[in-house]
Parts: structure tokens; C-alpha cells; sequence
């Protein structure tokens, strides 16, 4: 019998994953072209150098090579790659699609050759013979603001791109003066390669006879990317078309404008055929953005019963060699939700953010949100550990009350609604709180490393308000009711593995009353849904699903009209249910919609002044962001010999409102869970001190296996939020955001018996087992 539960709220497999599955998607490399050329571009060796000269001679000589070009070449056709974040006072540098007379960073795109066959291409970059010369280096950000550092960008006389101050709630040189103890603490954020398991690519075509230019590129944003373009490479907006086709993983490395979506535009019009470039694992690793690598210090004022009076933070933010999109905005994010899910009164936080010759920063899953929360979540167990009081209990002490939403927190937000005390609560009897504890005492008196960790978090999400957003945060919708009774929906957020094709689907399907096999979700596309701002710190439901209900309420209401007057009575009589329009009391008949839309689109009797068909648009404009929330714990054994971490149990309870789809959330929080995984225990993008990439490989870069995955018990509460009518928070980020430090505070409520109370990320079995090893060595 089918399921006659409603869509919304059914656990569901997306519809996505059969063609994914069978191998029969197409992704950017899928594509093949008439006529197609291949681009393989030339990257500095060097961290910084000066270029001398570039003689291209030996590589335009090799048979099947159609050009090669260097900067001064095509930078004055391609613009600059263009910054989005507005900090006062930012000072930037230029960066252009290709290096003019300098390199400053090892990756930096040096000169580009075009060729009949991607092999051709790279033996051609093989022949270019550039001279450079060598210029001073810096790498560590804490150097970097030094005076007599090497500067990364000369011109601008400083590494110091901006310092971001914000000072909230009460006095806090008075909230410092009160306290009974202050404590001190150092927290470091490693340096992250997202890794997608697809690199970036693009393909350009260009229809010379229309002036149109179409860009395929595995992208996150392809209507903000439409919207940017045209600035680079001199195509209207209205003659270009951008499709995210299927993208192989993003985690934010392809929120971005990269320069080679504009290399491959200009190319393509400049020789007028269609070019192709795919990035290669070890351009991945150098040349797409990076993740994190912030270094804070931070005061925090107590008094005796652990309460938090204020805090004091300075970080330091690496933003690499230059601005991506969203570089020097990423950091400042981590200052707005500084104060966690807790009630403290005054905060002064200070961001100073510095180039080195690295690739740079940018958005990577969570974004900000994550060193936020590892921050303050690693402070309160500080804190519980200094002043001698229950960890649990200093958290729930600072939780605002459930009435006490919408909450406004000293770092300038408001938050929408919560319960912490429920997530927390439900999080400790999925555990089994008070057993893990007799299971780490029976570990200890064994002398066995055993440890339990918790983490309260709230994320901002659904992004968001196009006040507090660059480029808009509103977003765009179409459904279309077809002559079939069939449906169409059209969405401006760009999912790539999220899910919404499904999700989006189960929302129309309920709402509309009709088969979910009879909804088709259209997205990625400029030319199809014409307007979007794309998918991005967990927006797609709250704000892009949000448009999609009001394009529905609208066809409801306007087949409400054409009922009546099919039914011979007036809207107000007209009931709608289960995909069907009547007018009970007034007669028997029912329309379904195949029946009403085919009288829409054929138009033979309709009332007086109604437009044919059943089709809408609209946009929604967030008043608010969204702030899900949650509780995870994680209990590790770690060995004495090998310092190896091995997460025992994990527990994770999520509150992103209702849920349109469990099984999506749960495959979004495990997904993030990994991630954290990866942080704590294993990844850490390394640079040498010449600022050569020591992991720019699978074989350097080391990431979670299957067999580092344990098996997670998920539980979740419901919140609704105000902001949507769906109530929906987004759920994207939250594992990430969540887990890294419930698996941090386990890895060191584990060693504490040792009198080890930090270790910097990762927690590798090295550095684990060399902390044992000196603390073992002092006490004997």
C-alpha cells in the first residue's frame, strides 16, 4: 500500500542519486564540444619572485598547440578577480586572472597554453621558460605583522589588511574590574584544503554571431558568478549564460569568482571556439581557496561560581596572498558569534587580518562559525577545569531561557528562538551521561586514556538579510502548474549535493496535494531559473524553499478563481485539499488539477480578467537570519604508546526546526561530523618556510578513512523558527560546527589525568603521543 503519511517530514532517498549512482550525471569534464580545445596553465614554483622574462617560443612551436598567452597578454581583457566583503579600510591588492611582473604565492597562474588535446596543452606549459628571481617570503601570519617582515604586497606598504574591532553589551573594562579571576588562553585554527573529490573546472563557448558566451563551471554560485563576470571579461549580463551542471562536492571552495572562469571566457571569444580547463588534485590543493588558519588570544572574566562577565579576544586572520570573494569578511564572522549559545554580557573582540605568500582563505564549511564555536566551547571547559565547577552545569547556567527568545546577544545578533536545555538534556540520555562517566572512571583506576567531551553550539545560517549580505540575500522562485497537472519548479539556489531536488520536491508535492513523481526541480541554470543568489551557508530551505511556498500560495489562490468560476461559485466557497478543488454545499463536482490547469492553459472559459495559466514567481526576503542549535558528545580512547585517538561513541542532537526531509539532515550532520573528524585528528595544510605546499597530494594531506568514521547515534529536537513559514533553519554546516570541539574536549578530558590541558589542532597521533611522552618524562 503507498505511504499516505505527508511529504513533508518523510524520510525519502533523493531523486538525485540514480543517475549519480549509475555514473550517468554530467559534470563539467563530462562535456564534450564540437570544436573543443583543452587549456593547461603554467604556476609559479616560487612563493614570491619577481619575473624576469617568459619566452613562449618552444611552446608554440609543439604541433597541435593553438596559443599560449601570459598576463600582459590577456589581464587588460579579464579584469581583476573581484572582492565582495566590504570591511572599512581594507587595503587590497590587484590581483589579476594571470601574474604581470610578480608571483606571491606557489600556484600563482603564470601563463596559460590552449591545444587541440589536454596532453598537448601540458607538454606546451612543460616548454615555457620563465626567468624569476627570487624575493623574500613570509609565511607565518603572527610574523607577518611584525615591522621588518618581508611585505607580500609592497606596494601597500604593510601585511595588514584590516583590523575589524567590535566592542558589545555592557562595559567590559568594568566586567574585568569585577571578576574574581581572569584566565588566559591560546587557541589556534589550522590552515584547511577543502578537497573536494572533484576539482574546479570550466567550460567556455562563445556564439560570435549572437555576441552570447555560455559558461559550464563547477561552481556553488552560478547566478552570482553571472552577475560578476560581466565586470571581468566585458559580456552583458543578459548575453550570458552560466550552468553549475553536476558538482562534485563544494564545502564552500567553489563559493568563489576564480580567475580561471574568466581565463577560459576570454580565450574561448579570443579564438573563437570552445575551450575547456580542469584543474588537476595538486592545483586543488594550491590554487582553490583554503580554509581557517586563525590564531586567537583570549581573556575571560569570572567570578568564583564560574560566572562569565566578559570577554577579550585577538585574533590573528591568515587571508593568504590576496582576496577571493569573501576573504577578509570569512573572520569577522567568527567575532559575531563569538559568545556562543550563552548569556555573557560584554565582549571586545579584535580581528586583524594579514597576507602571507599562501593561497588565500576563504569560506569553507562553516565559515567562521566553526573557530567561534571551538573557541568558547573549549573556554568553557577551561573555565570549569580552573574553577572547579561541572562543565554541564556552567553551560546550562548560561543558556538563556526558551522565553527569553528572540535573544539578543552582545556581539550585536538577535537569535531567532532556541532551547538549549532541551538539545543538551536529550543529548546526555542518548549517551547515557552519567555511565560514560563510570566508564571513564573504571578507564583511569585501569590506567586506561579515557575521555568524554561535550559542545553546545548556535550557528548563524540561512544567509540572509541583503542588508548584512554583499551582493543580496534575498532569493528566487518559480513553480509552474503545466497543462498536465505535472509540476515545475525552478529554484535560484544552486544544490550540489544538499539534496533539494528531493527536498524541494516533498515541499510542492504536500502543498500542491499531487505525486511526488510528477514534480520536477530545476535549478543550476541561469537561462532556466533566471534569478538566484545561490547555495551558501546553509540557506537553500530556509530562504530558497521559502520562495518556492510563496510561488505555490499564489497558484492556489488564482486556481481558487478559475474554480469558482468553473464550479459556479465564488472563492471564498472554494475548498482545496488533496489536489482537488470543490465547493461543498454548493456541488458535488470536483476538479482536479490536470482538469483546472488544462482549462487555464487552453483558456476556452475563464472569468473576467484572468490571465491564462498557473504559473508564479516570487522573491522572499529574509527579515532575520536563522540560528539552529545543538548539543554533541564524543567519548575517545587514546592509546599511551601510540598517541592514536579512537572515537568510541558519538552523539549528536540538531535542532534545525522541522525537518523537510530526516534522512537529508542526518546525511548533512554525518557529512559534517567528518569533517570535524578531519580537523581535530588528522588535516593541516603545511607550507614551508620558503612557502613551498608540503600537501598537495592525497599521499601529504591526510584525511579521515572509513575506518576513522565511527557510528553515530542522531537525535534531534524542533525549534521553530519565526523567520520562515516553513520554519526551517538549515542543517548544512551544523556537524562541522558542532563536532570539532566535542572531539577536541574528549581528546583532552582523556589526557587530563596526565596534567595535559592543550594541544594545539590537529590532535594528531604524533603530537598526542609526544605530549604523553614530555609529560611522562617530568613526572618521572
Amino acid at each position: 500500500m503507498p505511504d499516505q503519511t505527508p511529504y513533508i517530514g518523510r524520510a525519502m532517498k533523493r531523486v538525485e542519486d540514480p543517475r549519480l549512482i549509475k555514473g550517468i550525471g554530467t559534470y563539467v569534464d563530462d562535456l564534450r564540444l564540437p570544436g573543443l580545445l583543452h587549456a593547461c596553465i603554467l604556476r609559479s614554483p616560487y612563493a614570491h619572485a619577481r619575473i624576469q622574462r617568459i619566452d613562449t617560443t618552444a611552446a608554440k612551436a609543439i604541433p597541435g598547440v593553438v596559443g599560449v598567452f601570459t598576463g600582459p597578454e590577456v589581464n587588460d581583457s579579464c579584469g581583476l578577480v573581484p572582492c565582495a566583503a566590504a570591511i572599512p579600510d581594507l587595503k587590497a591588492p590587484k590581483h589579476t586572472v594571470l601574474a604581470s611582473d610578480r608571483v606571491y604565492f606557489v600556484g600563482h597562474a603564470v601563463a596559460v597554453a590552449v591545444a587541440s588535446d589536454p596532453y598537448i596543452a601540458r607538454d606546451a606549459i612543460d616548454a615555457i621558460d620563465v626567468d624569476y628571481d627570487p624575493l623574500p617570503v613570509v609565511v607565518n601570519p603572527e610574523e607577518a605583522v611584525k615591522e621588518g617582515t618581508p611585505l607580500t604586497h609592497p606596494d601597500l606598504g604593510t601585511n595588514v589588511a584590516f583590523t575589524h574591532s567590535v566592542a558589545g553589551g555592557s562595559n567590559i573594562d568594568d566586567a574585568f574590574k569585577r571578576a574574581d579571576r581572569v584566565i588566559k588562553h591560546r587557541l589556534y585554527h589550522q590552515r584547511l584544503t577543502p578537497m573536494p573529490i572533484e576539482p574546479r573546472g570550466a567550460v567556455a563557448s562563445y556564439h560570435a554571431g549572437e555576441g552570447t558566451l555560455t559558461l559550464w563551471s563547477s561552481t556553488q554560485i552560478p547566478h552570482l558568478l553571472r552577475t560578476l563576470l560581466p565586470g571581468m571579461i566585458g559580456v552583458a549580463e543578459n548575453k550570458l549564460r552560466i550552468v553549475a551542471p553536476e558538482v562534485g562536492g563544494g564545502f564552500g571552495a567553489k563559493l568563489n569568482v576564480y580567475a580561471e572562469e574568466a581565463l577560459v571566457s576570454h580565450l574561448a571569444m579570443r579564438l573563437n571556439a570552445p575551450v575547456k580547463w580542469i584543474e588537476s588534485r595538486r592545483e586543488n590543493a594550491a590554487s582553490t581557496i583554503h580554509g581557517r588558519d586563525q590564531i586567537g588570544e583570549y581573556e575571560i572574566a569570572v567570578k568564583n561560581d564560574g560566572t562569565i562577565l566578559g570577554i577579550k579576544s585577538r585574533t590573528i586572520a591568515d587571508l593568504g596572498a590576496y582576496n577571493q570573494l569573501l576573504t577578509p569578511m570569512v573572520p569577522t564572522l567568527t567575532g559575531l558569534v563569538l559568545t556562543g549559545c550563552y548569556r555573557i554580557p560584554a565582549v571586545k573582540i579584535d580581528i586583524v587580518g594579514v597576507y602571507t605568500n599562501k593561497m588565500s582563505t576563504d569560506a569553507y564549511r562553516g565559515a567562521g562559525r566553526p573557530e567561534a564555536t571551538y573557541l568558547i566551547e573549549r573556554l568553557m571547559d577551561v573555565i570549569a577545569r580552573e574553577m572547579g565547577v561541572d562543565r554541564l552545569e556552567l553551560r546550562l547556567k548560561h543558556f538563556p531561557a526558551p522565553t527569553e527568545f528572540p535573544f539578543a546577544t552582545s556581539c550585536g545578533l538577535t537569535y531567532d528562538s532556541g532551547n538549549y536545555q532541551g538539545a543538551l538534556t536529550k543529548a546526555k540520555q542518548l549517551a547515557g551521561w552519567d555511565q560514560l562517566l563510570k566508564e571513564r572512571a573504571a578507564a583511569r583506576a585501569a590506567g586506561r586514556l579515557f575521555g568524554v567531551g561535550v559542545s553546545t553550539y548556535v550557528e548563524i545560517c540561512a544567509m540572509g538579510p541583503s542588508a548584512a549580505m554583499p551582493a543580496g540575500g534575498w532569493e528566487w522562485g518559480c513553480v509552474r502548474m503545466e497543462i498536465s497537472g505535472k509540476v515545475t519548479v525552478i529554484t535560484g539556489v544552486s544544490p550540489h549535493g544538499q539534496g533539494q531536488e528531493t527536498s524541494f520536491a516533498q515541499i510542492a508535492a504536500d502543498r500542491l496535494g499531487v505525486p511526488i513523481e510528477d514534480v520536477v526541480v530545476l535549478h543550476g541554470d541561469t537561462n532556466v531559473a533566471h534569478y538566484g543568489r545561490d547555495t551558501y551557508g546553509s540557506r537553500g530551505t530556509a530562504v530558497g524553499g521559502t520562495a518556492i511556498v510563496m510561488c505555490i500560495d499564489k497558484i492556489v489562490a488564482k486556481a481558487k478563481a478559475l474554480a469558482a468560476h468553473l464550479l459556479e461559485t465564488t472563492a471564498d466557497h472554494v475548498e482545496f485539499a488533496n489536489g482537488t478543488f470543490s465547493s461543498p454545499g454548493v456541488t458535488n463536482r470536483e476538479i482536479p488539477w490536470a482538469e483546472l490547469a488544462g482549462a487555464a492553459y487552453i483558456a476556452k472559459s475563464l472569468p473576467a480578467g484572468f490571465e491564462p495559466g498557473l504559473e508564479a514567481s516570487s522573491f522572499f526576503e529574509p527579515s532575520n537570519f536563522t540560528f539552529p542549535f545543538g548539543t554533541h558528545i564524543c567519548a575517545v580512547d587514546v592509546d599511551r604508546d601510540t598517541g592514536h585517538v579512537a572515537i568510541k561513541k558519538y552523539i549528536a542532537v540538531d535542532d534545525c526546526g522541522p525537518q523537510i526531509n530526516p534522512l537529508l539532515v542526518e546525511g548533512q550532520v554525518q557529512g559534517g561530523i567528518a569533517h570535524s573528524i578531519g580537523q581535530v585528528l588528522f588535516e593541516q595544510t603545511v607550507y614551508d618556510e620558503n612557502g613551498q605546499l608540503l600537501t598537495g597530494e592525497f599521499m601529504d594531506y591526510a584525511m579521515p578513512r572509513a575506518s576513522d568514521i565511527p557510528e553515530y547515534v542522531l537525535g534531534h529536537t524542533v525549534t521553530p523558527s519565526p523567520v520562515n513559514p516553513l520554519g526551517v533553519k538549515g542543517v548544512g554546516e551544523a556537524g562541522t560546527i558542532g563536532s570539532t570541539p566535542a572531539i577536541a574536549n574528549a581528546v583532552l578530558d582523556a589526557l587530563e589525568p596526565l596534567g595535559i590541558t592543550h594541544l594545539d589542532l590537529p590532535m594528531t597521533p604524533e603530537r598526542v603521543w609526544q605530549a604523553i611522552k614530555t609529560r611522562t618524562a617530568a613526572t618521572v
